[in-house]
């Protein structure tokens, strides 16, 4: 069932992602205007319409800055950490294979803080999960984070390695089930900002109250910086919260996460 979920997701998502979704709107309905059908400009409006409100109005931000204001790192650091969960998402798999030395992207600063954590808690256990987001399989991002921990002097008897997920509910499901968590224990969770509302959500169905990291913030409140990402930037983050969105949705309706938006509990 597993596999029916990840497949299908995949394939949806990639027809139906805002972008990809605006620009096929724009080419079905500027081709049927051609052929003279003059009910194309309801889609080429309508395609047209996503790219002029990320352009001209600050979209991104309002979609994003309720995913990344959701939780906050805890006021006052826990004392004695258990373990370090970092997300997988922040390799480059297709340039990590091609030039042979660890390839990051824009959530870079999943494994930057990881690695800053352990050096701060050197008794914790940093566990890094991810294998291949790809249909079909690939390079496990494990793979790359294993060299890139190693690379930094992080002692091998520290690290573990989940290499079987391939998206953030297996990432839980099979995280807990290697690490076998026990109550009592300070799990720290570090995964970009937007993105931990929805990994909160599936850690807590399986059961598991991990205590939210947040990193890789793309935006802020100061509608000064609103503006400042280039365009094609912009359409990006737009189309990462959307994205979030629906996953949160996904996840609720499907039983992945016991709530649409999770919140923080109080401790």
């Amino acid at each position: 069932m597993d596999d029916v979920f990840f497949v299908v997701s995949k394939l949806v998502w990639s027809v139906l992602r805002p972008n990809t979704l605006a620009l096929l709107l724009c080419v079905l309905g500027f081709a049927l205007i051609l052929l003279g059908r003059r009910f194309g400009r309801w889609p080429l409006g309508l395609g047209l319409a996503w790219y002029v409100a990320v352009f001209a109005l600050p979209v991104a931000p309002w979609l994003t800055l309720p995913l990344e204001s959701r939780f906050a790192r805890p006021a006052t650091p826990p004392a004695e950490v258990t373990g370090i969960i970092v997300l997988g998402g922040a390799v480059d798999p297709a340039l990590t294979a091609a030039h042979g030395i660890p390839a990051l992207n824009g959530a870079a600063e999943r494994m930057t803080e990881g690695v800053a954590l352990a050096l701060r808690h050197p008794r914790a256990r940093l566990v890094f999960t991810g294998g291949s987001a790809a249909v079909g399989g690939g390079q496990a991002e494990s793979e790359t984070a294993r060299k890139l921990f190693a690379d930094l002097g992080l002692p091998p008897d520290r690290l573990v390695f989940e290499e079987e997920s391939r998206n953030t509910h297996e990432n839980a499901v099979l995280t807990q089930r290697l690490v076998q968590p026990r109550p009592g224990e300070t799990w720290l969770l570090v995964t970009s900002a937007s993105h931990m509302p929805r990994s909160v959500g599936v850690f807590r169905g399986v059961g598991w109250d991990v205590v939210p990291w947040p990193v890789n913030y793309t935006t802020a409140r100061d509608p000064g910086i609103w503006y400042a990402p280039p365009f094609p930037s912009r359409l990006n983050q737009a189309e990462w919260a959307m994205r979030e969105y629906v996953g949160l949705t996904v996840y609720w309706l499907t039983g992945r996460s016991p709530e649409w938006f999770p919140a923080p509990i109080a401790r």
